[in-house]
């Protein structure tokens, strides 16, 4: 059975991150992906121009339209702009999944706190930070920060050491999430190291630095790739493995884009293609009923050839 990941975020027109990301590391991970805005973004790989926050009511009756309908497997949440919007999320969704536990199932939530794009601009208001730690953060399964946004949601100083990601990793989960990922790429070093402190203890995951410019929408597609691998059953520690993988594919095959002149996106489909060349798929061919020819057509493909057209 396919399985259904919602995202819950904002858009970016140029394609690199945001719900077009999720919606790309989702169908590369093999799940059907359905989309939530919360804000409308101006933006490309050279920056954030303007934003247009979506009114919390109306994200709330989007999420409630999804979930009335579709079973939902798992949820990511992005962008969340605001205390009001964390409000409105937190809302529908402590309801959703009050209902899927009653029914007996269960909802992976993986939590990215978005707070700054790849270009300096602030997406989250400085006051949603408290809003999306009381309210956010007890609800997920998986909480995705790297070490500004840890740093943030905890109102201590940047970890610079394995030490401090461990420590800030662990003080995080105390605040509800079943499991943190504490993301090291902004640490000094030649590695980029990745903790995940859960339930088992605390895990790392190693990773040299890629020198590349090719970064837009990285967190984007790590949270949704989590999304996908948890909706399919993996544990937390399988899915980080799992996701940091196909990452760090759709990292390495980026340099066959050719999107903007600033921070570029990764290539999500990076499995269907080879050396930039798209990979056609192996067609499925359906027999023809029993009895039926096929029939062929003996009339010229071209319109004007038949008297259809000028």
């Amino acid at each position: 059975m396919i399985r259904n990941v919602l995202s819950i975020a904002g858009s970016d027109p140029s394609g690199g991150a945001g719900i077009q990301a999720d919606l790309k590391a989702f169908s590369a991970r093999g799940v059907y992906g359905m989309a939530v805005l919360t804000a409308l973004t101006a933006q490309n790989t050279q920056g954030v121009s303007g934003v247009h926050l979506v009114p919390p009511p109306f994200v709330a009756d989007q999420i409630d339209a999804v979930f009335a309908d579709v079973r939902v497997d798992a949820v990511k949440i992005g962008m969340i702009a605001n205390a009001e919007i964390a409000e409105a999320v937190a809302a529908a969704l402590s309801k959703a999944l009050a209902t899927a536990e009653a029914n007996g199932r269960s909802i992976s939530l993986v939590l990215d706190p978005v707070m700054i794009a790849k270009g300096g601009a602030a997406l989250l208001a400085p006051e949603a930070v408290d809003a999306l730690t009381r309210r956010l953060l007890p609800l997920a399964t998986l909480l995705t920060p790297n070490l500004p946004e840890a740093a943030a949601l905890l109102h201590q100083p940047v970890a610079t050491s394995r030490a401090d990601m461990a420590a800030q990793a662990e003080r995080l989960r105390a605040l509800g999430p079943a499991a943190v990922l504490v993301k090291g790429g902004h640490l000094d070093s030649d590695e980029s190291p990745d903790v995940l402190a859960a339930a088992d203890g605390l895990h790392w995951f190693e990773a040299q630095r890629v020198p590349t410019k090719n970064t837009h929408g990285t967190g984007c597609t790590l949270s949704s790739a989590l999304a996908a691998e948890l909706a399919k059953g993996a544990s937390a520690r399988q899915a980080v493995s799992i996701a940091k993988d196909y990452l760090a594919g759709a990292v390495a095959a980026a340099g066959n884009l050719s999107v903007g002149s600033g921070h570029g996106p990764v290539q999500h489909f990076h499995a269907l293609w080879k050396d930039g060349e798209w990979r056609q798929p192996p067609l499925i061919r359906l027999p023809a009923p029993t009895g039926v020819e096929p029939r062929v057509s003996t009339r010229p493909s071209d319109p004007r050839k038949r008297g259809e057209g000028a």
